[in-house]
């Protein structure tokens, strides 16, 4: 396609947006790629909760699983879409000529692509205790799409957080102290720690269906 601008999870292709994601332009950039990881998460979530057959206690339980992630799934591919509207404009405004000018977006893009990549973030957190769920009692044929969506979901996380703590950390190209940072914008700074916890999360229940996953790996 001749216009990457155009390029959206909502109406293009995987394979024009891919390459859009391969060019240099940064718009899709990581943020949106981790906004698709989210989605393939949901989407595998909801394939295994509909290849589930559960006892009639947990018929609720599973049917609610189900629909978060047919949402999630809808969700993530916008947030994507959102990210890299906010990618674009961080670009732009690190292109502008020195001045106060350019100070002014950089901290105005910086604040918006944490905002966005931390709103990404935590959709991403309250998926795992689906996929957890899942891992525990659904369909077990089903198990290793379970560990693909455990990664996928990390790779999500992982991406806002890094996405977060680096757009923060931009805001010192205007002269700002990263103690300043941290005053002035405490809920984006304490949710870099909050996606640590999760990744740890994350990596326990994957390590904890391992060996029922990839049995050859532990005979």
């Amino acid at each position: 396609m001749a216009d990457t601008d155009a390029v959206t999870t909502q109406g293009s292709t995987v394979e024009d947006w891919t390459r859009a994601l391969a060019e240099s332009s940064g718009s899709p950039g990581g943020g949106a790629g981790a906004g698709l990881m989210l989605a393939i998460a949901a989407s595998l979530t909801s394939m295994v909760a509909g290849y589930t057959e559960a006892e009639e206690h947990q018929r609720g339980e599973l049917s609610d699983i189900h629909g978060r992630a047919r949402s999630l799934r809808d969700v993530a591919l916008q947030l994507a879409d959102d990210d890299a509207t906010a990618s674009k404009a961080f670009g732009a405004a690190f292109r502008l000529e020195p001045g106060p000018e350019r100070e002014e977006a950089i901290h105005r893009a910086s604040v918006a692509a944490a905002k966005a990549s931390a709103v990404l973030g935590e959709r991403a957190i309250d998926a795992i205790d689906d996929l957890g769920w899942l891992a525990s009692n659904g369909n077990p044929a089903l198990i290793a799409d379970v560990v693909v969506a455990f990664g996928a979901l990390r790779a999500a996380v992982t991406g806002a957080r890094t996405n977060v703590s680096f757009d923060l950390a931009a805001l010192a190209t205007a002269g700002t102290t990263l103690e300043n940072i941290r005053e002035q914008h405490p809920s984006l700074w304490a949710t870099v720690e909050h996606f640590n916890a999760a990744l740890e999360r994350i990596d326990e229940l994957t390590a904890w269906i391992d060996h029922r996953a990839a049995p050859t790996d532990v005979v």
